[in-house]
């Protein structure tokens, strides 16, 4: 049951992919200045290369305006033919997020012609308009919503054509404005073509990759009312089309620098990080300016408390515990943010403003702590600075030398932990310690040692029947994940959970009477306890039977594949290092005999692995301890990797031979089922 270093990874993908199913609510990424109206129905349509795609989007065009005083004007125009059932239930409803105080949306065409010649037009009431999901139960983010077009009589063989126009006035931002956009992949788009209208009069920041730098410039209109017009035409299944002759790369408006980044074209009209540093210190200033009542309730919070970290830890449980986390991307309310009173009393808070009160609420009394944006991209601080680059939110608190990172927004993180899939990332500080110094990469370390023992005491009937109680004690990633899952399911759900997470260790069987520690209990490990019943687990007249040891799978990564041709090896990732314990005790009914495996050592300095098999009377032992020392196993040792992969899965695949006398006449005559797969080897770790 090790896991990988990913974003709250699960023991296994199947478990990961139901896990999620039950009990995360999805979502919705609240569309800013980057919207793509098409993204919800065809980002993730199959496009294998040998067949034909559910839906093919002919035509998508894109227009843009900026105004000088940060409005502006998107429209899009998208033509659909719809190949397959699967495309019809890909486009069955069209979602467009924004948010209404500064964004709205109109949706002037919907059509849908058939093959026979005929047409139909949508009609208004097909279209939505409603909270989204996040916000539903939360009056403050109201503004937060969906515009939905259900599409009825769509049929394979139709062509479906639809515009959208996204107006923004008054951003909170402005006059500042940005953009991000991505031409599409994979031959699911014909032809894209892409244009944007900028202001003369505004110095704008342009980047663009190798696949989307290929434009026209064209200048219009005089005076104040001038545009700078730019056009990208793509064909996604022909050659990229080459800079038309005479037309010009720049002007003297904009600044073309230098490729950082992956995202085909960024603009911008902040001209560094520190003025996009400079409006966001305004935001967050509203929640950390003095308050009489903030630090009387700092001083509540922290009263029985007597080291700074101490106190900070005293009110990081209070927020991330206290004050419900409404799920929305950063940036969904354009960084506004409500008065910190406000939010204390309301209970209810978005990510930032979490993380903006904790830090407010820490410096009434002194404690050094202040939010930090997680950057996407390998290199931000060479990127330009667009506030939509900006993923999450954290808190950055300092004690001496070493930062202390942390989530309140993950309201059942302990203390110091970080998701693993943004350790490590780099973070833009809100406050940086000099005039370079803005970004600083997140810790790669967890606050404790991670661990997971687990403990199986199990008993064999005499008609072969199994059963067992499992324990588990966990902490570290996989901790965070088990929390977030059993805070968010209902305790009616919490069997269908340790189900899955049977399953995903190799345990068959039914799971009965789960017990969970309080996920918000973060001080000490999480615990999950069941029970689980397995008839007929072994059937008794095979001579000899073999059964595994009741032992949760381990999980290891694949072996390096071959790279290819004049490319390098990658190293082998083990992830954040784990210590595993797992123990079984199985008691047989009299009369039976046992024959143990034989136990295996291996050592290495990247990993250690030792396992033991015992048998004494009735009662058969196993063990096996596995502990991951480091992060990673370079290229060139891939080879002592797999000899020590080999020795693990070998010794995983051992069995325990039982011989037991049937004497009874029932016993004899019974026509007992096959023996049961044994649980099936290892999940090897992504």
């Amino acid at each position: 049951m090790r896991l990988p270093s990913s974003f709250y990874p699960l023991f296994r993908a199947l478990a990961v992919s139901c896990l999620l199913a039950l009990v995360l609510f999805p979502i919705t990424q609240a569309q800013q200045a980057r919207q793509k109206p098409a993204e919800n129905t065809t980002a993730k349509a199959p496009t294998p290369a040998t067949t034909q795609n559910p839906a093919q989007i002919e035509l998508l065009e894109t227009k843009v305006r900026f105004e000088s005083n940060g409005d502006s004007r998107k429209e899009v125009h998208a033509r659909v033919h719809i190949n397959s059932e699967l495309g019809v239930r890909q486009f069955a409803r069209l979602n467009f997020d924004y948010n209404r105080s500064f964004q709205s949306i109109d949706i002037p065409l919907v059509r849908i012609s058939h093959p026979s010649g005929g047409t139909a037009d949508i009609l208004p009431s097909a279209i939505t308009d409603n909270p989204n999901p996040a916000v539903v139960n939360t009056p403050a983010y109201q503004d937060v919503r969906v515009k939905s077009v259900r599409i009825l009589g769509l049929q394979p063989g139709d062509l479906l054509e639809y515009s959208v126009v996204t107006t923004v006035s008054h951003h909170p931002l402005a006059p500042d404005f940005y953009l991000t956009h991505d031409f599409s992949r994979g031959g699911i788009v014909t032809q894209e073509a892409f244009e944007i209208d900028l202001p003369a009069v505004r110095k704008v920041f342009l980047r663009t990759s190798m696949e989307g730098r290929d434009y026209e410039t064209e200048k219009s209109g005089e005076g104040d009312a001038a545009l700078v017009i730019y056009r990208w035409t793509r064909p996604s299944l022909a050659p990229q089309v080459s800079r038309a002759e005479g037309t010009s790369a720049s002007t003297s408006s904009m600044s073309e620098l230098p490729i950082f980044s992956e995202t085909d074209i960024a603009l911008t009209t902040f001209p560094t990080w520190v003025e996009l540093l400079v409006d966001l210190q305004k935001v967050f200033g509203t929640a950390a300016g003095p308050s009489a009542g903030m630090k009387t309730k700092a001083d509540e919070l922290t009263q029985n408390s007597a080291s700074d970290e101490g106190k900070l830890h005293a009110l990081y449980d209070f927020i991330s515990q206290k004050i419900s986390t409404v799920d929305l991307p950063l940036g969904a309310t354009g960084f506004r943010m409500r008065d910190p009173n406000e939010i204390l009393s309301s209970g209810f808070a978005i990510p930032e403003e979490k993380c903006a009160v904790l830090s407010a609420l820490a410096s009434q009394i002194g404690l050094p702590a202040a939010p930090a944006f997680i950057a996407t991209g390998a290199s931000p601080q060479h990127a330009l600075p667009i506030p939509s680059t900006l993923a999450n939110v954290l808190v950055v608190a300092r004690f001496g030398a070493k930062p202390l990172w942390l989530d309140p927004s993950v309201e059942v993180a302990p203390f110091g932990m970080i998701a693993s899939n943004l350790r490590g990332k780099p973070a833009l500080l809100l406050h940086p310690s000099s005039d370079v110094q803005f970004f600083e990469s997140v810790s790669e370390s967890l606050p404790f040692a991670g661990s997971q023992h687990v403990n199986v005491d199990a008993a064999l009937a005499p008609d072969g029947k199994l059963s067992a109680k499992v324990h588990y004690s966990v902490r570290g990633d996989n901790e965070l994940l088990l929390r977030v899952a059993f805070h968010q399911a209902p305790k009616e759900k919490w069997t269908e959970l340790a189900q899955l997470l049977s399953l995903s260790d190799g345990f068959r069987g039914k799971v009965t009477s789960v017990i969970a520690t309080d996920p918000y209990a973060t001080r000490t490990p999480f615990t999950i306890e069941y029970e689980l019943i397995q008839p007929k687990f072994v059937d008794w007249s095979k001579k000899p039977v073999r059964i595994p040891a009741l032992l949760p799978q381990l999980g290891l990564p694949d072996p390096p594949a071959k790279p290819a041709a004049g490319t390098a090896s990658s190293p082998i990732e083990l992830g954040t290092p784990l210590e595993v314990e797992t123990r079984a005790t199985l008691h047989l009914p009299p009369g039976t005999a046992v024959q143990t495996p034989t136990g295996t050592a291996v050592q290495r300095d990247y990993a250690t692995y030792a396992s033991q098999y015992s048998a004494k009377g009735p009662t058969v032992t196993a063990s096996r301890h596995i502990n991951f020392l480091l992060r990673e196993i370079p290229a060139d040792r891939a080879a002592d990797y797999n000899a020590f992969l080999h020795a693990v899965q070998n010794d995983e695949a051992q069995d325990f031979t039982l011989e037991r006398e049937d004497t009874t006449t029932e016993g004899k005559r019974s026509a007992a089922p096959k023996t049961p797969a044994a649980p099936p080897p290892a999940q090897p770790k992504p």
